[in-house]
């Protein structure tokens, strides 16, 4: 497999989790939400006692990337790494005119997002401005939906988790696109509407909570988070996918693809959030 994306993810996840070594040797693309999936599925298998190899990709080019966005800093917890006799590349230095807005970080507790949040503004303006010409107020509404979707892990999941996001060019479309990715091993979606949404599928629980504002909580005035992402997402015509469990749920605008709702997956635990803004 060549490309780690959330395109790839159903085909590469069965593979980190049933092979006994973790073949990323051709691969010639991978994006935040790859990148953060295969740490996840790591982090899944060492928490059961489970340590694999990863082959690591044989191209220069993505190896730096992985080590510019701190992959190798976390992966190393999880895996035996195999580089196949290369040299890992020294630390890169964070460039201002980099793409990066935010490198493959934890979240485990409420203070995290404050820092996450405080790195994404110094760069937000640069890149989302010059590239995506967002005006001040889409770059507010980013910052406010990328705190939401992090702090659904501390508040809902019960778990820790990783995000990571970064400015793409896409030549088919002719457009900058900025990918966000969000995941948790927590009790996901389901779980954590198991008191008020009784026998509910995986994919039933994720359109609850993110179409209708359905929240664990009874009282009035919770559950607005995910709405106030969905609102952003949609406002500048962007796409947003979350899989939980064995369901999947995405808002696909005309310039994106994919579909729209998914059930039968590879059972996962917590929730896997994709987010793609396009420039305007």
């Amino acid at each position: 497999m060549n490309n780690l994306s959330e395109d790839t993810f159903e085909l590469f996840l069965p593979k980190i989790i049933m092979s006994d070594e973790i073949d990323m040797r051709r691969v010639m693309f991978i994006d935040p939400y790859g990148m953060v999936g295969i740490l996840e599925a790591g982090r899944f298998l060492h928490a059961g006692g489970i340590r694999k190899v990863l082959l690591l990709p044989g191209a220069d080019n993505v190896l730096k990337y992985l080590e510019r966005m701190d992959f190798f800093k976390y992966a190393e917890r999880y895996f035996s790494l195999d580089t196949g006799g290369a040299e890992l590349p020294e630390k890169f230095l964070r460039s201002a005119q980099s793409d990066v807005l935010l490198e493959i970080t934890p979240i485990e507790k409420s203070e995290d997002i404050h820092s996450i949040v405080s790195k994404v503004k110094k760069r937000a303006y640069s890149i989302l401005e010059k590239h995506l010409h967002y005006n001040e107020r889409a770059i507010n509404g980013f910052i406010v939906a990328l705190s939401e979707v992090c702090q659904n892990i501390p508040e809902h999941s019960g778990h820790t988790g990783f995000v990571g996001i970064q400015k793409y060019y896409f030549p088919k479309q002719e457009r900058n696109v900025v990918k966000i990715a969000v995941m948790d091993l927590g009790i996901g979606f389901k779980g954590s509407l198991s008191e008020r949404l009784t026998a509910a599928h995986d994919l039933d629980a994720i359109e609850k909570a993110f179409m209708h504002g359905l929240s664990r909580h009874s009282d009035e005035g919770r559950g607005h988070g995910l709405a106030a992402v969905r609102r952003f997402v949609q406002q500048w015509n962007g796409k947003i996918s979350i899989r939980s469990g064995t369901g999947k749920f995405s808002i696909i605008p005309d310039w994106s693809w994919g579909r729209e709702r998914e059930r039968n997956l590879m059972n996962f635990p917590g929730a896997q959030i994709n987010i793609m803004l396009p420039e305007v």
